[in-house]
């Protein structure tokens, strides 16, 4: 057999490539999802935080029920149904229905510390549900980018103060979607990355409907044509499009160092803030942002090493 046969190229190293593939899959995801707290908090000031953390749950359960009917995916298998459940109690219900509801009453500034708090909280899930062994470089470089992000967010947006109601429902959003991403990301090796979103929409609809129903009960929304715009996004690319791409990157992995991209949504959420809802841009998020997207670049850099397992 010679060196130039399939096997020998089968055989040769292939880490850089997936790593790199991982990470820029990753990036698409980020930028979709960094609209997402800018468009919620225009949505709110015409909808109920009810009908937009379920009605757009219901516009992606459409769209997923339809990709799968079409294309004659395979239905998942014994646990995976399970796992699918808690998928969609992460990201279809929990971190939507959480976070609308924390924007009825803070900036959209003040949301992108949830935004900051999730790579950590992924990475913390993903060593612990697939057992990833990251470098102990990896968790200084997080823990200081972590802190830039939170650090610059509640400097842009005045600070917590007292901790109220709105911050527990970003906490609990938090956890939430770390749990969503990280089952999510292990059930993209096995059903695929859209197929993953596809079927925890799926799984999730019969109580989104009923959810979006209930929220109607007092009346349709009249909400500005700016507002239903910004519900459409929330529905069609926040729930559904955006979670191609990022489930395909936490696929491809490693888990731990794709999540880390997450770094930089923050800077680009109130960014958004800043250009969408004339929300103020000031001299210590950009040099804070700066702060974040050089702490992102150099953890995704480090190398896992690998994994122990027993």
């Amino acid at each position: 057999m010679n060196q130039h046969s399939s096997a020998t190229l089968i055989q040769s190293p292939a880490l850089p490539t997936p790593t790199a593939s991982g990470i820029w899959w990753g990036l698409v995801g980020v930028f979709a999802f960094s609209f997402t707290v800018p468009f919620t908090r225009v949505a709110v000031d015409g909808m109920s935080p009810l009908f937009i953390g379920a009605g757009r749950a219901v516009i992606a359960a459409v769209l997923a029920a339809a990709a799968l009917a079409i294309t004659k995916q395979r239905f998942p298998q014994g646990m995976q149904w399970l796992r699918l459940a808690v998928v969609a109690g992460g990201i279809v219900a929990g971190f939507p229905l959480l976070t609308t509801f924390a924007l009825t009453s803070t900036s959209a500034s003040h949301g992108a510390v949830v935004i900051a708090l999730l790579p950590a909280a992924t990475a913390t899930v993903a060593v612990m549900r697939d057992r990833e062994r990251p470098r102990p470089l990896f968790w200084v470089l997080t823990g200081v980018g972590v802190v830039a992000a939170v650090v610059f967010a509640l400097a842009q947006s005045g600070g917590f103060g007292s901790l109220h109601w709105a911050d527990l429902l970003l906490l609990g959003a938090v956890v939430a979607a770390a749990i969503g991403y990280a089952e999510g990301g292990l059930l993209a090796r096995e059903l695929g990355s859209w197929q993953t979103i596809s079927w925890a929409l799926t799984v999730a609809s019969p109580v989104m409907i009923l959810l979006t129903a209930l929220s109607l009960a007092s009346g349709f929304p009249s909400a500005s044509p700016a507002g239903w715009a910004s519900f459409a996004y929330l529905g069609v690319v926040s729930m559904f499009l955006g979670f191609f791409a990022w489930y395909r990157g936490l696929a491809i992995g490693p888990m731990a160092q794709v999540s880390q991209i997450q770094l930089v949504q923050p800077v680009m959420t109130i960014a958004w803030a800043a250009l969408l809802l004339g929300e103020s841009l000031t001299l210590t998020t950009v040099i804070g942002g700066l702060m974040v997207i050089l702490c992102a670049g150099a953890a995704v850099r480090v190398r896992l090493a690998p994994p122990s397992r027993p």
